[in-house]
This record gives C-alpha cells, structure tokens and sequence, in this order.
C-alpha cells in the first residue's frame, strides 16, 4: 500500500508545522509521507525544540522549507494541513491533486509574551494540543 503523502503548513515552519509533522512521523510514520513548510520560512524556534525534546524529539537539526517552492515543483498532496491562524491560511497555495485540505488552527509560538518559563508552559499546551489533534486525526476515518 502507497503511503499517504501529508503537508503541514504555518507561517514560519519553525513550530506548529514542525511539531505536527514530527507527530505523525511518530504515531503514523509507516502509513503517511510528512513533510512540513511555511509561507515564510525561518529557522527552527529554539524553545519549540527544547519542548519537543522533552518528549524525545530532536528538532535541532531540522531546516525549515518555502510552501511555495513545493508548489512550483509540482509537489502531490493527499492532505493538506494548515496549523496556522485563519488570516494566514487564507495565504496558502492551493495544491493540484489535493484529496482533502484541512485547517487545525493553534497559537503562534512567535506571538508567545511573557518569561522564558511561562512561554515554555505554553508551547507545551500547544504541543499537546498538536500531539492530540494528531492521534484523533489518524484515528478518524482517513
């Protein structure tokens, strides 16, 4: 059986997509393709990747990739999934090919205020929030 070719797309490709991609490669990496992109990518966030690490996934080495290099390529999708806010997934390509597209909204790490430690607290809650809406996704009728 072919796997499932899955994009996650955000603004910067340095956290939600990251997180969701990192994810599903864990619950569901031998039935789905992930890959993750942004609309303008930067560099992986240092503290969605020290979060992550404590679930014993290592971002440090991760490169973030352009939606719209995929797109000019000609890349196929099954499922495209945006994490990013309303106003920005409106920004996104759409994909030829696509079956489904799909929008999970979840804060922007970026826009966290406060000390170092009450952001941590909640880019925790967003990844868990990730991690959650990735189980029950692959437990749905995909």
């Amino acid at each position: 059986m072919e796997k499932k070719r899955v994009l996650f797309i955000c603004v910067h490709n340095s956290g939600r997509s990251q997180m969701a991609e990192a994810f599903l490669k864990e619950v569901a990496g031998e039935d789905f393709q992930v890959e993750s992109a942004g609309l303008e990518p930067t560099v992986v966030n240092p503290l969605v990747a020290e979060v992550m690490k404590e679930r014993g996934i290592d971002l440090s080495r991760k490169s973030t990739q352009s939606v719209f290099d995929l797109f000019k390529n000609g890349c196929l999708f099954d499922y495209v999934i945006t994490v990013c806010d309303d106003a920005s997934e409106e920004k996104c390509p759409i994909f030829p090919g696509i079956s489904q597209r799909l929008h999970w909204p979840f804060p922007d790490p970026e826009a966290l205020a406060g000390s170092k430690e009450e952001k941590l607290a909640q880019l925790r809650m967003i990844r868990d929030d990730i991690k959650k809406k990735i189980e029950e996704w692959r437990q749905s009728d995909i």
